[in-house]
């Protein structure tokens, strides 16, 4: 039997008065996921255990299976992974986003929505001016990029705060503190200087577009030890298809293939059949595979409701119905990593609603797919990480 895990990251929220209290999973049409609810097992999971930071890094560790506080991997370092970046044990690797700041308020933590080829040209001119003996930059995706600092382990111990928890928000008393919170203050004082010149933000201007501003680090991670590979833990082969290198870095570290799938994004430009297609392809040669769609989340984080009911809707026609679809004996799992509330523009820990269906799962009396009715079965998976254990039927 084969088995497909779709992850609807940030899909899960609260009630919005602007639509008749519904959330977006109940206001968006999604007849397959309701399909699968009716006949197939849902529940909620609390995949993000108490105490721990409400991100994906956290939520989908839980949903592959593995413990998110003892198998912990800082995310600057998963990510780092994802790149190829191979970390030495007295490095630490940080996410590094470009943002957009004005008068001391976060305005986009996603830098204007800069594209890779302009950010790839903006980490080339602050690499040439700040790479040194401590500091290299590393270009990777959009506004995401990341920050290898050698020689300073405290920078592990710094309060951070990431950027998208503060949109709109002032950042006084959001940048790096504590002791050696210095070096990077130093570091993005010296950046804005380089973008205040940028080129880049030039043409930007002129385009009548955001000028980046600023860079933001955290997220801080250090060469990860001990993670067991997912095929040595489970016993079964698996593939994974993600927009985000989050998602690939996960897979590097524990062993999954990752699918080079072209046309895969993070955004609501991302090629859903594609997506889909090319992740049950890999069926043939793998026993499981992951698909992960990062869209509600990212439409979350920018409080736009009717874009993430947009993205739930295409992942339900375009992913899970094709999924369905799969011509051989097979056990689904579609569930969010998170809730990201429209009000908030960020993660929460709150449980999130899965539905299992497929061989030999029967069903538990939801009548739809969304956070109420998975509260009003009762069912409960806390560890979150026992979600995998259900769908493998272990």
């Amino acid at each position: 039997m084969k088995h497909v895990i779709v992850i609807l990251d940030g899909a899960a929220g609260w009630p919005i008065a602007e639509i008749a209290g519904r959330t977006t999973l109940q206001a968006a049409r999604t007849p397959n996921l309701d399909r699968l609810a009716r006949e197939g097992v849902v529940g909620l999971a609390r995949t993000v255990p108490p105490g721990t930071e409400a991100s994906s890094a956290a939520a989908c560790t839980s949903i592959l299976g593995y413990d998110p506080v003892a198998d912990r991997v800082g995310r600057g370092a998963i990510e780092a992974a994802s790149m190829g970046i191979s970390l030495a044990p007295d490095e630490v690797a940080l996410r590094l986003n470009l943002v957009v700041i004005g008068d001391g308020v976060m305005v986009s933590y996603a830098g204007g929505h800069v594209t890779s080829p302009e950010s790839h040209e903006i980490i080339a001119g602050l690499s040439e001016a700040l790479d040194d003996d401590a500091f290299t930059l590393y270009p990777g995706v959009g506004y995401r990029h990341i920050l290898v600092v050698k020689g300073h382990p405290e920078l592990l111990d710094l309060t951070y705060t990431a950027p998208h928890d503060i949109t709109d928000q002032s950042v006084d008393g959001r940048l790096p503190s504590g002791d050696g919170a210095g070096l990077l203050l130093d570091m993005m004082d010296r950046a804005r200087e380089v973008l205040a010149r940028s080129t880049v933000n030039e043409r930007r201007a002129a385009a009548n577009r955001p000028r980046i501003t600023d860079v933001w680090p955290f997220w801080p991670g250090a060469a990860p030890k001990g993670l067991v590979p997912f095929a040595d833990k489970r016993g079964r082969t698996a593939a994974l298809t993600s927009g985000v290198d989050l998602l690939g870095g996960l897979a590097v570290l524990t062993g999954i293939d990752r699918l080079s799938i072209p046309g895969v994004t993070d955004g609501a430009d991302n090629d859903y059949p594609g997506q889909a297609e090319g992740a049950l392809a890999a069926l043939d040669a793998h026993d499981l595979v992951v698909i992960h769609v990062e869209t509600p989340d990212e439409e979350g984080h920018a409080g736009n409701i009717e874009g993430k009911i947009a993205g739930i809707e295409a992942i339900d026609a375009e992913v899970v119905s094709r999924v369905m679809g799969y011509p051989g004996p097979l056990r689904v799992l579609c569930m969010p990593d998170h809730p990201t509330p429209i009000e908030l523009k960020t993660h929460t820990d709150g449980p999130v609603p899965f539905v299992l269906w497929g061989e030999g799962v029967t069903p538990n009396g939801a009548d739809a797919y969304d956070e109420a009715n998975a509260a009003a079965t009762g069912l409960l998976v806390d560890p979150g990480r026992g979600v995998m254990d259900l769908l493998l039927g272990e």
